[in-house]
């Protein structure tokens, strides 16, 4: 009889099939799996399982910069999970970070304040024109219908332009970056770089850990939380319980799009102490959509697969240096997106095998 696995079982299953799929992938190709293993550990552990033993074994900061680089990954993965959770697609997550990030670049550089009020208030430009962002497309979608899909890639390029310009337009600015931030802005921390050897480790740690706890708090604990999901579910038959449709559109976009901002202000105020004039996209708000649907749009499963997906990302330079191909990396996220997506026909043919196992036992 069919049963239905867990999303962590054939989220499990998904990543080692990844891993499958490209060891062979590799091999094929002339090129050693151990060394993507031994890379991928190494930068996630700060152990390098080459030298057990011996004094380089462990590097504190391989760790300090894989938690750096995986910080906004998380956001995003909560920014397109929570409008998943919604019955909504948010593939605006990248101009949400870029607006975002400008909102705090400018926060810290056009005031000059206490470092207990200047972080807060730079924190919260970059959520709250993260959920402008998402705002928009939120409200075209609940009053005009607008898809939202169209309608957040669009504004992903407005994002890019317009971020750009505006950040030129700032004091002491040039073509490539602005000023240096006020150090009361920031969220760096000497007590962190030292722990880690150096690395670029800042306090937003503590914001990320706190944007998980809201957004299951949000989804799971709360009446807004469920109308939210019940309007993702079935759209009429929330609106014939009374609730407000065009409203909790619109609401799930903008928190979405406060996620994205935040994700934006952790590369401004902890990653960089500058604003960046960028020439294309970065894909934070794209990697977010692989964690999202990696993590099963739930909290602490959008948190392990942005770990991975942080992971993949930040061991590109020592695999490179181990003489593996920077594609690799993405190829093993792709291919976990793949599997993710053909989950249920794993789920399929996993309990055709197990019936298959159950009638050879029955028949001995």
């Amino acid at each position: 009889m069919y049963k239905k696995r867990s999303h962590l079982t054939l989220s499990f299953i998904a990543i080692l099939l990844s891993f499958l799929v490209a060891s062979i992938v590799m091999i094929l190709s002339g090129i050693s799996p151990k060394g993507f293993f031994v890379s991928l550990i190494r930068t996630m552990t700060g152990m390098n399982l080459q030298a057990i033993g011996k004094e380089g074994f462990f590097n504190a900061r391989y760790f300090g910069e894989f938690i750096q680089i995986t910080l906004p990954i998380i956001l995003t993965g909560l920014s397109v999970g929570f409008a998943f959770r919604t019955g909504l697609f948010n593939i605006g997550a990248e101009g949400q970070v870029i607006i975002g990030s400008f909102g705090a670049v400018a926060v810290g550089i056009l005031f000059k304040l206490p470092l207990v009020l200047h972080v807060p208030l730079a924190i919260m430009a970059a959520m709250l024109l993260g959920a402008l962002w998402g705002w928009i497309p939120g409200i075209l979608k609940a009053k005009f219908g607008v898809h939202e899909v169209v309608i957040t890639i669009m504004m992903n390029y407005m994002a890019l332009y317009l971020g750009n310009f505006l950040i030129k337009a700032l004091p002491g600015s040039d073509n490539q970056k602005t000023v240096t931030l006020h150090a009361s802005s920031l969220l760096h921390s000497d007590f962190l770089r030292k722990l880690t050897g150096n690395s670029r480790l800042h306090w937003g740690f503590i914001a990320v850990i706190l944007a998980i706890i809201v957004y299951h708090f949000i989804l799971e604990k709360t009446t807004f939380g469920y109308e939210l999901r019940a309007v993702g579910h079935n759209r009429d038959a929330a609106e014939y319980a009374g609730i407000k449709v065009p409203s909790r559109i619109a609401y799930s976009m903008a928190i979405a799009g406060a996620f994205a901002g935040l994700a934006g202000a952790m590369l401004s105020l902890g990653t960089f102490d500058y604003g960046r004039v960028l020439s294309t996209f970065e894909n934070y708000g794209f990697d977010g959509i692989a964690v999202a649907l990696l993590g099963g749009n739930s909290a602490l499963g959008i948190f392990f697969s942005g770990l991975l997906f942080g992971g993949l990302k930040s061991s590109q330079t020592l695999m490179q240096a181990s003489g593996i191909p920077l594609e690799i990396a993405m190829i093993v996220s792709a291919l976990i997106i793949l599997f993710v997506a053909m989950s249920y026909g794993i789920d399929k043919v996993l309990d055709a095998l197990g019936s298959r196992r159950e009638k050879k036992h029955e028949s001995h």
